[in-house]
Parts: C-alpha cells; structure tokens; sequence
C-alpha cells in the first residue's frame, strides 16, 4: 500500500527551511560546495540551492557524487573534484532519504582526500535506521519506518511528493 507522506507544498516548504538552516550555519562564508549523489540527491541540492541564493549572497558551487547506491564500495564513488574547489571550503552532501548510511560514507569519500572546511549531510527524508556512523545535518522529516518499509521521493514534472510503501 502506497501512502503519501509529503505533497508538493510541503516538499516546498521543507527545501525552504533546509535553504534557512543551511544560511543560519553558514552565513559568514563567502562560498559553500553542495555535493550531491546523483539521481534525487541532486535533484534536493538543486531546489536547496534555488533557495539559498533566492535569500543569501553565498557563493554555491555543486557538484555529482557518482555511484551505485545499490552496491556502493570504497573507491566507487566519483566526483569531479580538485584542490581549487574543494580546499577550505564547507562541504554539505545531499541525498534524498537517508536508511542505514551507506552511501553516503561512500560518497563522503572522495572529499577526504583534500584539506575541506567541514563535511555535513542533507536529506530530505531520514528514517532512522543507522548501520554506518552518518547522522544527518539537515532534515527534512525524520520518519520512524520499519526495516520492510520503502520510502519513495519523486520530483515528476515539478510535482514533488514522497510516499511510503
């Protein structure tokens, strides 16, 4: 059984206060990188980026973590990174639902390798089930699900919703 969790006017909502939190935490830097895993990751990034710059002058560089986020293993994420974008700079990574943290330790990965600021963790759905030691920053709800329990986000046509499966 599908029910919907979110609808549209509250993904609104929920992406305006993560853009609020981020500039509250954020607000004397001149720059922040978003990273985000491709696929609803990046989609979340992109309308928090939206907002953020829609009420701050920070500067956002984003960039795509690339990798399986069925099956992901150490060294398999990618990201177009160097020195110049990366080195002291705040690093926020995005996903959209965060269940046992895998693939964000995976995705952190590429980062570790240059001198950044600090590393945090947006999603837009938490649901509480941590395997990896990833505890999210910024979130959107936080969602008491059972392991069974599926959590879809979908952002078609500009129609954002999630539901629970």
């Amino acid at each position: 059984m599908k029910t919907q969790i979110l609808a549209h006017s509250q993904v609104q909502k929920i992406i305006k206060r993560m853009a609020y939190q981020i500039y509250e935490k954020h607000f004397d830097q001149k720059e922040i990188l978003f990273a985000a895993v491709v696929g609803q990751g990046l989609d979340v990034a992109k309308l928090v980026q939206t907002e953020l710059l829609a009420i701050s002058k920070i500067k956002i560089s984003l960039v795509e973590v690339v990798l399986s986020k069925d099956k992901p293993v150490f060294n398999s994420a990618s990201a177009p990174l160097h020195d110049k974008i990366c080195k002291g700079k705040a690093v926020i990574l995005f996903d959209d639902v965060l269940n046992t943290g895998r693939t964000l330790v995976y995705a952190m990965h590429p980062f570790l390798q240059f001198e950044i600021k600090s590393i945090q963790v947006a999603v837009l759905v938490d649901r509480n089930h941590p395997s990896f030691p990833v505890a999210a920053d910024y979130i959107g709800l936080s969602l008491q699900t059972t392991l069974q329990d599926h959590v879809t986000v979908s952002f078609k046509a500009n129609k954002f919703s999630v539901y629970l499966e």
